[in-house]
């Protein structure tokens, strides 16, 4: 059974299920910060995954990446699998802006955390979601389902 690394639950919601991944939301309002989680154990780099999976990671990441670039009018859209925090494989998926404030600079370790307020947050997950209903399957038990 698959198992998530306890950060990565701790700072994030999960979205939905795509066939191989998890997508969660980090929890900072600061930007659409999202990640995948490909729900195997013991992987932390993507060429651990079988080829298979590899391919699948990359098709889910670029379907996540367009609908995040077109629904939230990116101006740039960061793509990294960094792990170096958490060795879990997880590839972040950030929507940047010119107006963020860590523009243009990386945002690891700039600022803290500014957890979501509970209506923008269930509107986020609202519009992800439903851009999303094709391929994502929504969390079952129902807590945390905002479409």
């Amino acid at each position: 059974m698959f198992e998530l690394n306890p950060v990565l639950g701790r700072d994030s919601i999960l979205v939905g299920h795509f066939s191989l991944c998890q997508l969660r939301i980090i929890n900072d309002a600061q930007f659409p910060w999202f990640i995948l989680v490909p729900q195997r154990n013991d992987i932390s780099e993507i060429y651990q995954l079988v080829e298979e999976d590899r391919q699948q990671l990359l098709l889910e990441s670029c379907v996540l990446a367009e609908v995040l670039h077109d629904a939230f009018s990116a101006t740039k859209l960061n793509v990294a699998a960094l792990g170096n925090q958490v060795p879990q494989l997880h590839v972040h998926h950030i929507v940047r802006y010119k107006t963020d404030p860590c523009w243009p600079d990386p945002i690891w370790g700039k600022n803290k955390a500014v957890p979501y307020a509970q209506a923008e947050l269930a509107e986020i997950l609202q519009k992800v979601q439903s851009l999303l209903s094709d391929e994502l399957t929504l969390p079952s038990d129902g807590a945390e389902l905002y479409y």
